[in-house]
């Protein structure tokens, strides 16, 4: 299991932060070329990322967020930066299957170009139109490469034509939408950003309920938010050892040629066993991710 309990965005264009962006511990960063970039500092950010990409201190996921192919920027970043071998391309406000494919084709030539390992650098799409969200199964089944789809809210909001709330429920529906798009295809999904960096109740609050929607991460702006977002994400003692009961259980009833599996004088079913299992992979991740970054 790869963990992206937080996904954090840093500007391409800043030396400073590029360079110290392996050391504050989220799961994945995302160096941005696209909305944190003015028009006139894209040339100079994408050679400052490609050159990023090669130096940064693992253990984290490495991603970068190039512009749209359809802007005068996003080709000649990719060209840029495949060739450093980014672990991940976050493409930003997908709307079709096609644009999937487009970028998958410019990597697999950067792979076969570099004598990189087939596959080895993956893909996310964004979904932060109505229009995307439509077509959200076919982009996340467009490529074996797809690991994940966020939802990119401000985008989103401005496209439905209403205003953020701070109860998110004006994006409701299309998380709903979003996450089964992406279990139906096998992937996760990623919520979007919440942009108050001071209000850390309003952060605990959305990412509590992002969670139990059924989300695999948030994507963050901010070093402080990681906090809150790794202590919702990541498994209690209390649920690991109810989870290694479960496990315990189950197999003692298999062992025994038993067709019901009880604990505690209740019935465990196989949606609770897949629970279990779902968490004691994840705190194995979270064990492992502080070892060394792990991959699909």
């Amino acid at each position: 299991m790869k963990l992206r309990r937080s996904m954090m965005f840093m500007p391409g264009n800043n030396p400073g932060m590029l360079q110290s962006a392996g050391i504050y511990g989220t799961d994945t960063v995302i160096f941005d070329l696209e909305d944190s970039v003015s028009i006139g500092e894209k040339d100079a950010a994408r050679h400052l990322v490609a050159n990023a990409i090669k130096y940064i201190s693992r253990p984290c996921e490495v991603a970068v967020r190039p512009n749209h192919l359809s802007t005068p920027y996003g080709l000649d970043d990719l060209k840029a930066i495949l060739p450093s071998k980014p672990d991940l391309i976050r493409l930003p406000k997908v709307e079709t299957a096609d644009e999937i494919k487009r970028v998958e084709e410019l990597i697999n030539e950067a792979e076969i170009k570099n004598n990189f390992p087939a596959g080895s650098i993956k893909m996310m799409g964004a979904i932060e139109t109505a229009k995307g969200l439509m077509k959200a199964y076919d982009i996340a089944t467009a490529s074996l490469r797809m690991v994940a789809l966020a939802i990119g809210g401000e985008d989103f909001i401005a496209d439905l034509k209403t205003s953020r709330t701070k109860s998110g429920r004006e994006l409701f529906v299309a998380r709903g939408q979003l996450i089964l798009a992406a279990r139906a295809a096998g992937i996760q999904a990623i919520d979007t950003v919440f942009s108050d960096v001071s209000d850390d109740e309003g952060l605990f609050n959305e990412t509590v309920m992002i969670k139990e929607m059924g989300f695999d991460g948030k994507s963050i702006v901010n070093p402080r938010q990681m906090r809150i977002v790794h202590e919702i994400f990541t498994p209690t003692t209390k649920e690991i050892e109810y989870a290694e009961r479960v496990i315990a259980a189950n197999n003692d009833a298999k062992a025994r040629g038993l067709g019901v599996v009880s604990l505690n004088g209740k019935m465990i079913d196989t949606p609770i066993v897949d629970r279990a299992e779902r968490v004691l992979a994840y705190a194995a991740a979270v064990n492992g991710n502080r070892g060394g970054n792990n991959h699909e």
